[in-house]
């Protein structure tokens, strides 16, 4: 199972970045099973994605980013507010993306900011770009402000996220059961209430309490009675 991050911090360190981490972490730890987090930092991609856009061709680290964020089976992205919305760079790695690689694609989104003021950007920006891009949005969306790092709600809401990214992840495969042991071989039973009837292979055997009739196809000279005799003889 792969799990990308997309962030689009510029410092360093930056907090957009702590958010997608910790995001990641609660994914992973969500799903279940063995999962490849990869983060795609697009403050190294800025110039690549800068050429794309004029020319049209990605260069090899931004074509390696590209190709991570369309096989991921879930995607994490985290933009920090500029001007109440999210970050050019932020919207250009989208807008080299093909069209409809996104569609279906389960998406969390989540937002950094100075200030509470901007919360709502995750719902007028964020949110509908992704719409627009048919991912599959989580019903959550993750902002944190500055004066949210250590205080209470915060790590609610991460987990809250990231328990509905999980539920749209694919199931973990269990790997099969094998075993070396070879079957045991079940002994050929008789048929029941047929135990006259010798069993094709084996030798027949007389009858119990039937000594003197033999076993038809048996060349000892003894010959089979018919039954219309035995019962003649019975008759007074």
């Amino acid at each position: 199972m792969k799990l990308v991050v997309v962030s689009a911090g510029l410092s360093v360190p930056s907090s957009t970045r702590l958010l997608g981490d910790r995001l990641a972490a609660a994914t992973a730890g969500r799903a279940g099973g063995s999962v490849d987090v990869r983060v795609v930092e697009l403050r190294d991609l800025a110039v690549e994605i800068a050429h794309n856009l004029t020319n049209g061709f990605p260069g090899p680290a931004l074509s390696a980013a590209i190709d991570d964020v369309t096989s991921a089976d879930g995607l994490i992205v985290v933009t920090p507010v500029f001007s109440a919305s999210y970050s050019g760079l932020f919207k250009s790695f989208f807008d080299v993306l093909d069209q409809g690689v996104l569609a279906g694609k389960p998406v969390l989104i989540a937002a950094t900011g100075g200030s509470g003021r901007h919360s709502l950007v995750l719902e007028h920006a964020v949110r509908p770009l992704f719409a627009y891009l048919r991912a599959v949005v989580v019903p959550t969306g993750v902002y944190a402000a500055s004066e949210d790092w250590g205080a209470e709600g915060l790590a609610e809401r991460v987990d809250r996220a990231a328990g509905e990214l999980a539920a749209l992840l694919p199931a973990p495969v269990a790997a099969p059961v094998s075993s070396s042991a070879p079957e045991a071989a079940v002994p050929a039973q008789p048929a029941a209430g047929r135990a006259d009837r010798p069993i094709a292979g084996q030798a027949a055997q007389p009858v119990a309490g039937r000594p003197d009739q033999p076993i038809a196809g048996r060349a000892d000279g003894f010959h089979v009675v018919p039954f219309e005799e035995q019962l003649a003889a019975l008759r007074p």
